[in-house]
């Protein structure tokens, strides 16, 4: 009788464990990476997301060898604008401003690594918001769910009301492509 390897969560993010366990799987341990996400020049939104799940999911599984290590990142962008989480008030006033009555797009980055190898994918959904008062704005920064949140938002919170259409994957949005998360997970081995 084989066991599976020990599965570890390369992020204290309460909504990738959420979303995990949605789907029936509770991570064995979490393991949150701590690594420079300062985006390289010209890096595009795209790889920047897949670069970061990437580097998080090495980082861990140097430190856990024979463990499959799963990690992700999100990255929210207006045209190769990048909206990162927002620093203070202001910025995240800012970011809502520009995101208003606008497309944009989240690309969420998915990397499992096992045994030497990381496979990954990145997920790219588009996201239009309505058109928001100044008010709805203050209202919403003043209610501090915006803190630690790649674009000033999450969309399964109170900013979800602002959200007109999405195209794509409703799970990449909160940070965890479901579907990709699955596939990888099987391609390296384990299953629930």
């Amino acid at each position: 009788m084989s066991t599976r390897p020990e599965l570890v969560l390369a992020s204290a993010s309460p909504r990738r464990i959420e979303l995990l366990a949605l789907i029936g799987i509770k991570p064995d341990r979490i393991d949150p990476a701590d690594i420079d996400e300062t985006p390289q020049r010209d890096e595009t939104p795209s790889r920047l997301a897949v670069r970061l799940a990437r580097s998080k999911a090495e980082v861990v599984a140097a430190r856990s060898p024979a463990a499959v290590v799963l990690a992700a990142d999100t990255v929210v962008a207006v045209g190769r604008r990048l909206l990162e989480k927002a620093a203070d008030e202001a910025e995240v006033t800012r970011f809502l401003t520009l995101l208003s009555g606008r497309n944009h797009r989240v690309f969420t980055g998915v990397a499992v690594a096992h045994e030497g190898k990381v496979r990954t994918r990145v997920v790219d959904t588009r996201v239009s918001f309505k058109v928001l008062s100044p008010g709805e704005i203050a209202d919403y920064v003043a209610g501090g769910d915006w803190r630690g949140k790649a674009g000033g938002y999450g969309i399964q919170g109170p900013a979800g009301a602002f959200v007109t259409r999405i195209v794509g994957s409703y799970p990449a949005v909160m940070g965890l492509p479901l579907f990709e998360t699955v596939n990888l997970l099987a391609g390296a081995g384990w299953r629930k």
